[in-house]
């Protein structure tokens, strides 16, 4: 039944499921997760029940709303596993993924909380996107444009971190915030080419030590017997690893 107890027909179903189907992806890419139901059925223009009937949870609206997007990063990613210059359509491919996923709020969450495993877009979809991408990434690597030491999680997470970058700066144009500047930062960091990033060390101050377990600066003790550790969490590292000694 509908919200006026009318029975619809199946036509009238199709069709507000498809209205409410539209308004959903309107929605959700602009706001995410977060929108409200309600706001999608004000939408629609139909009432909260006939969401719910064609959707019971909003996750169920939301997956339904993304699973074509995914799915075509996925048949597009296969599409150029065979493509000459692996390197150059790995780099394009991934720029492709951040600048179209960029401009869509809900795929952004979807593609955050997957990374995260809280969300599976559908059974099997999430899968064959890591799957599609994998064989770009080996083919790349194979071919001496991507470093060797890059997995399908650290790539995963490389997208995502990108994203929100990305979206953090969209169009400021100043201190770094250029469109498109994080997804370049992103490839040339997959890149072969051999660098060390030095972490500047801090100089110990005088009446400074250092903790025994992670090395951070402790105060010295003004009274009493100086602290080895900077902390309980890493006292108890310690404690652990002397019981496994002994125990060895």
């Amino acid at each position: 039944m509908t919200d006026g107890g009318v029975t619809p027909s199946r036509a009238d179903a199709r069709r507000n499921r498809a209205l409410v189907l539209q308004a959903a992806r309107f929605a959700f890419e602009e706001q995410g997760l977060g929108v409200p139901l309600g706001e999608i059925a004000r939408r629609a223009g139909v009432g909260a029940g006939t969401v719910y009937r064609h959707f019971p949870s909003k996750e169920a609206l939301f997956r339904a709303t993304i699973v074509d997007r995914i799915e075509l990063f996925t048949d597009t990613a296969r599409d150029l596993a065979e493509v000459p210059d692996p390197g150059a359509v790995f780099f394009r491919f991934l720029s492709s993924v951040v600048r179209l996923a960029v401009r869509n709020k809900a795929l952004c969450d979807a593609l955050e909380a997957a990374g995260a495993g809280r969300f599976e877009p559908s059974p099997g979809v999430g899968q064959d996107f890591d799957d599609a991408l994998e064989v770009l990434l080996r083919r790349a690597q194979e071919a001496g444009a991507v470093r060797q030491d890059v997995g399908i999680a650290d790539l995963r997470a490389l997208l995502v971190g990108c994203l929100s970058m990305e979206r953090a700066v969209p169009g400021s144009g100043s201190g770094g915030g250029a469109p498109g500047r994080m997804t370049a930062l992103m490839c040339d960091a997959l890149r072969p080419e051999r660098a060390v990033t030095e972490l500047e060390i801090e100089p110990v101050k005088r009446n400074e030590s250092r903790c025994g377990v992670c090395g951070a600066a402790i105060a010295a003790a003004h009274t009493g017997r100086p602290a080895r550790y900077c902390g309980g969490a890493c006292r108890q590292k310690a404690h652990r690893a002397r019981e496994r000694t002994r125990q060895t």
